[in-house]
């Protein structure tokens, strides 16, 4: 069997410990990435919250080298009664908050400028209580992207990103990260059209 095989015969496996993980997050979460790193050390899980059927989604965590390995690891999943398999970290509406360590900021909080340098979309995004020497920040601001444009999106379609704390100035208009999406989709239209692309 292929590494792929491999990790989704141990799921199905351990299928019920995964859908129950809450009883014992640690060790199922450990065993979890365990596998995965035989694939790719760069993959990554979220779960959705429990119901009927649960989102299983597997990330490249932002690792743009990785996403082929998400995309074969979904193509041979199973098929779940209890599961959503979703490759990438997909765009929520509204986008959650996001949270590591001891900051937390939530999206209505935070504002764009979109930037349009003739063939690519860009971005400054503004984040209260940015501090560009902790390298948390910019984990933070690329989790804020993944959940207002989903992970495909921030890796394969948007350019030069820009964080900034919410008091720098800008000579663009700002916006509210709810209006992202839309926002951002039409650009990246615009710009499709205008040089020949496909959307």
């Amino acid at each position: 069997m292929t590494r792929e095989q491999n990790f989704w015969q141990w799921f199905v496996e351990h299928e019920s410990e995964v859908f129950n993980f809450e009883l014992d997050r640690e060790r199922i979460f450990d065993e979890l990435m365990s596998q995965l790193n035989k694939i790719d050390e760069n993959l990554t899980f979220e779960f959705g919250p429990k119901g009927v059927r649960r989102e299983f989604i597997l990330s490249a965590d932002g690792i743009k080298s990785a996403f082929p390995a998400v995309v074969a690891l979904v193509n041979v999943a199973p098929t779940l009664d209890r599961w959503q398999v979703i490759a990438f970290r997909p765009r929520r509406t509204p986008p959650n908050g996001v949270e590591i360590g001891d900051k937390r900021i939530d999206p209505e909080n935070v504002e764009f400028t979109l930037l349009d340098n003739g063939t690519t979309a860009g971005i400054q995004l503004f984040i209260p209580g940015l501090q560009k020497e902790e390298a948390v920040w910019k984990q933070i601001g690329y989790l804020l992207l993944d959940e207002a444009l989903g992970e495909y999106d921030v890796e394969a379609r948007l350019g030069p990103i820009e964080m900034l704390a919410t008091d720098a100035q800008t000579e663009w208009e700002r916006r509210p990260l709810a209006e992202l999406p839309s926002a951002f989709d039409q650009l990246v239209a615009r710009l499709e059209r205008r040089s020949g692309r496909p959307s």
